[in-house]
């Protein structure tokens, strides 16, 4: 009897401790809610500085279409062990919106219709080193002409290294699980910033390696399909150090001391789906741990952490770790324990939130959020993606924009140093695990005709960058 006593009165205490550490949590990561009917008379008034970025971005696998050898065009091609399909109903990226063929159109029409100063961009590893060692001539030129085209018409260029794609033989060579691989794209990233260095000042090394490495190397739901806890901290370990690796290649270059190079990070806040849950916030806290906290340390102070002591990675990594930050942020996660870990999610929204095409919410505040967290890194940022998928009927994008403008402007009011906006996406593209079914483009596209077409919802974007000149002209 009196051991069941105790033992009651363990439990009893451990949930008490429980329910009291998240209640703790709870105050010290809050997730404010703003009045949005009471915000309303405010959008449409938000300006910029008269110096400000205003873009959109795309990646090369995504727009470009054509690409067989990557390590993305064989996930797609290949079923699971079950046999079914890796991307959503089957989709392949095959033409996608055949940017590779259309480029010059598309950025024109971006140009006249919505007023951007500034393009981010991928280039295509696989297309410019097919072979280890060996480069495509032509794929090069096609890189020249489209960056000089955007000089031509006083765009600025933004270029990205690797944006989740790269050459099959990098993935069969182990890709960043090995340390040697690094070379590669060290010698990747010396061809490149040779043949555009000149010309182009803003460079992004990798885009989001949280994503990358969790859905690769924990969920196994993007390529190589691992799920391995010690995998995804060796690869962790090693994007961080390949960042360092490109950033210090880049610098070594000539005009390499007349750029900017940086990291662009994408932050999901994972909040509990019930916040009074210790189960919930435990979840939560090491979810952030490793896909936000693991790398936002090591931007702060070169250190890699991540895991438990005796299983994990605890590194210093010396070296220059670049001169500004991107930031990709969508919303938040409501995690719980029981949701669904392979596409498509589960979603969560609180009362009165707006659901997207993807399993998350609008949710502006948790970009304010996101901007202030990053600020903490101490180096200036550019909002290198921002968007959302609306498939339906267009009638959330408008809002979606003019909400996050809004939470981005209040954010540069209270002193955060942010330099420039890319929406996410010029135009509907494939994108990854999703395949074809969320459309986030500005444009429309038919994938039968390779008609684009301008959306509605893109009025308040467009709105926005002419106030804001019209402001700086006054």
């Amino acid at each position: 009897m009196n051991v069941l006593i105790g033992l009651g009165l363990f439990v009893f205490v451990l949930l008490v401790a429980g329910l009291v550490w998240a209640q703790v949590m709870s105050a010290r990561h809050p997730e404010p809610l703003w009045d949005w009917d009471a915000l309303e008379p405010e959008l449409d008034k938000v300006t910029f500085p008269a110096d400000f970025h205003w873009g959109t971005a795309t990646a090369h696998h995504q727009v470009e279409g054509g690409h067989g050898d990557n390590n993305w065009a064989r996930w797609e091609r290949d079923p699971d062990a079950d046999g079914n399909p890796r991307i959503q109903h089957g989709d392949v990226s095959g033409d996608a919106a055949d940017h590779w063929n259309l480029w010059q159109g598309d950025l024109d029409r971006m140009i006249d219709d919505l007023g951007v100063n500034a393009y981010r961009f991928s280039v295509s590893w696989s297309r410019i080193e097919p072979r280890p060692g060996e480069f495509d001539a032509e794929a090069i030129a096609h890189y020249h002409e489209l960056i000089d085209h955007l000089i031509a018409r006083n765009v600025i260029p933004m270029v990205t290294l690797h944006h989740f794609a790269h050459p099959l033989w990098f993935e069969d060579l182990g890709g960043f699980e090995k340390d040697e691989n690094l070379d590669h794209i060290a010698r990747f990233t010396t061809k490149v910033f040779s043949e555009y260095g000149p010309k182009v000042k803003y460079w992004c090394t990798l885009n989001e390696p949280g994503p990358y490495s969790i859905m690769g190397y924990g969920l196994g739901v993007f390529p190589p399909g691992v799920k391995s806890l010690g995998r995804l901290f060796r690869v962790i370990r090693n994007l961080c150090a390949a960042h360092v690796r490109m950033v210090e290649t880049i610098r070594a270059l000539p005009h390499g001391s007349d750029v900017r190079v940086g990291l662009v990070h994408n932050i999901f806040q994972l909040d509990p789906w019930i916040r009074w849950s210790p189960l919930h916030w435990a979840l939560c806290r090491v979810g952030d741990h490793v896909y936000n906290e693991s790398f936002l340390r090591f931007l702060r102070t070169g250190r890699v952490k991540v895991g438990i002591p005796g299983f994990g990675i605890d590194e210093i990594i010396e070296g220059d770790r670049g001169d500004f930050v991107g930031l990709n942020y969508y919303a938040n996660l409501l995690l719980d324990p029981f949701m669904s870990t392979k596409p498509p999610f589960d979603a969560h929204t609180r009362p009165g939130q707006i659901l997207t095409d993807m399993p998350y919410a609008i949710y502006a505040e948790g970009f304010w959020r996101a901007l202030h967290r990053i600020s903490k890194v101490n180096l200036p940022i550019w909002v290198t993606e921002n968007g959302v998928a609306d498939r339906k009927d267009d009638g959330r994008r408008a809002t979606y924009i003019r909400r996050y403008l809004y939470a981005m402007h209040r954010a540069i009011s209270e002193g955060i140093d942010i330099r420039g906006y890319y929406y996410w996406s010029l135009m509907d593209n494939f994108e990854w695990a999703e395949g074809y079914q969320m459309q986030f483009g500005l444009y429309a596209v038919n994938y039968e005709t390779q008609e684009r077409t301008l959306r509605d919802g893109s009025k308040p974007y467009i709105d926005a960058i002419a106030r804001s000149r019209a402001g700086a002209d006054t």
